[in-house]
């Protein structure tokens, strides 16, 4: 067998961390893991012979993949998946790409002008040493909390700076680590549906016969009089759980369903979080929610017959709300959770955002980045979709490094608003990389071959399209040019 599982050696990526060249789909990168893979060599109690000949391959070109000298090559991830039973998602990049993209946003921060890093080097520094840039980033993210907290002459701890952010901006990140996917979770919950679909063909009325009978507990709906200030209430002491007239037939579902998690899938919510190493009280009690939502949905949309319906209506998300009684943001979150292996759907990153372009909930499964500092850009649909309730959006776009996604929007309601009230106004976009969008129902009659997209940013303070006339602020860390003759067409010029 030959030894040569390489290319040629990957030529040298001169961008920099401001780029300004013209925006098209890149080319496939080449996948340099040197460090995680010795790193996965170490946790298997592995010498570079042993491991060499187990692949069999020369220890030679193995050292030199280990240090990043030749890329990984399709075949041997698959030799690596096939003797060690890895799932080779931990050696690609999408986690590198993720964590690249989290060091770029700090190092847009004004405390790092006059540093000229090259985006080259900060891909170096990602792909040779992942757990200093995890470190970097929440070096950065104690930093930030820091200067934001109010000074009062009392500690950081005294303070309780972690308050309004931490366990939010925490469980996001874990989450986001796991790839929103609960292996021992999902398949408990797959299990509790079919029991109950055996026992009645109306999901609310068999899960409050579910929590009667193996736990006690009485499912009542409440009129608003009786809770004016809660959509769900439990009560200790009689074993009620009372849930809102205000919730639609999705939510009171999806309600019963998360208390029946709390209660049925304890042990298991309670092995991963040990298992996350979740120290922070908070942050515990809040990924315990967090997973509870993740067993009700799954519970309500089951994994396998969710992921078969999934794949014969093109991804109909309206369709699969309707079959399975649920609503649209439940199965655009639903549709993130795909990650089974052998049995996964496309990888779909899904988000929340009110009018004002607030982010309120975050799940992905792909390379595409959330900015954690900042809001997202006004020209994606996700937005522009407020402009017209309830109609599904589509949208191509394009970001700033040439990759091109696939994003479907739509405003939602939760549940009832009685008269006189406020009625909460969200959008949920649902989107995945073009090269997987040909299967989804949105993209009939569309030419994917050569598309036109719409060219969006992370957000302006990260954003460095220069003729942008969305703008409402120039980049962090760019110097901007004050021409007093001079008006263009976007507000702000800078130097590029």
């Amino acid at each position: 067998m030959s030894d040569r599982l390489d290319g040629a050696p990957a030529a040298a990526l001169p961008v920099a961390v401001r780029p300004a060249a013209p925006l098209r789909q890149p080319a496939e990168r080449k996948l340099f893991a040197g460090p995680r893979l010795k790193r996965m060599r170490a946790q298997l109690g592995l010498t570079q012979t042993r491991m060499a000949e187990e692949l069999g391959v020369s220890v030679s070109y193995l050292n030199l993949i280990e240090r990043n000298q030749r890329p990984v090559t399709a075949q041997f991830l698959l030799r690596l998946a096939d003797a060690y039973n890895l799932d080779i998602r931990d050696l690609m990049s999408e986690g590198a790409e993720q964590s690249l993209a989290e060091v770029l946003e700090v190092m847009t921060d004004p405390l790092f002008i006059g540093l000229d890093v090259s985006r080259q080097e900060l891909d170096g520094f990602v792909q040779g040493e992942p757990l200093m840039a995890r470190a970097l980033v929440k070096l950065y993210d104690a930093y930030r909390r820091l200067r934001l907290a109010p000074s009062t002459g009392e500690s950081a701890a005294g303070r309780g700076i972690d308050a309004p952010t931490g366990p939010l901006e925490d469980v996001r990140d874990i989450i986001e680590r796991s790839r929103n996917h609960f292996a021992e979770i999902d398949v408990l919950a797959e299990t509790v549906a079919e029991d109950i679909r055996l026992s009645s063909d109306d999901l609310f009325a068999g899960l409050k016969e579910r929590l009667r009978q193996r736990h006690g507990i009485t499912v009542r709906v409440l009129p608003i009089e009786a809770m004016p200030d809660a959509l769900r209430r439990f009560d200790f002491h009689r074993q009620e759980l009372h849930l809102s007239e205000l919730l639609d037939a999705a939510g009171r579902n999806f309600n019963c369903a998360h208390h029946l998690g709390l209660v049925e899938a304890h042990a298991e919510i309670s092995a991963a979080i040990e298992a996350l190493s979740v120290v922070d009280t908070a942050t515990q009690r809040l990924l315990r929610i967090n997973l509870a939502n993740y067993f009700a949905a799954a519970l309500m949309m089951p994994y396998g017959r969710f992921h078969a319906a999934a794949e014969t209506c093109g991804y109909d998300m309206e369709l699969l709300a309707a079959r399975f009684g649920a609503s649209f943001e439940q199965v655009a979150h639903r549709l993130t959770t795909l990650q089974r292996p052998g049995q996964r759907g496309i990888p779909f990153f899904m988000i929340r955002v009110d009018q004002a372009g607030n982010v309120s909930k975050r799940f992905s499964a792909t390379r595409f980045h959330f900015s954690k500092y900042g809001g997202t850009c006004p020209i994606w649909c996700v937005h522009t979709c407020f402009r017209q309730p309830g109609k599904v959006i589509t949208q191509l776009a394009e970001v700033p490094d040439g990759t091109l996604y696939f994003t479907v929007a739509r405003t939602v309601r939760n549940g009832w608003t009685p008269w006189g009230g406020i009625e909460p106004s969200f959008a949920i976009g649902v989107g995945c990389e073009l090269r997987y969008a040909k299967s989804m129902v949105y993209t009939r009659g569309l030419d994917l071959v050569s598309p036109q997209a719409t060219p969006i940013g992370p957000g302006c303070a990260m954003c460095e399209r220069a003729h942008c006339r969305q703008r409402s602020q120039p980049p962090a860390g760019q110097r901007l040019l004050v021409e007093e003759g001079v008006r263009g067409p976007a507000p702000y010029s800078f130097q590029p």
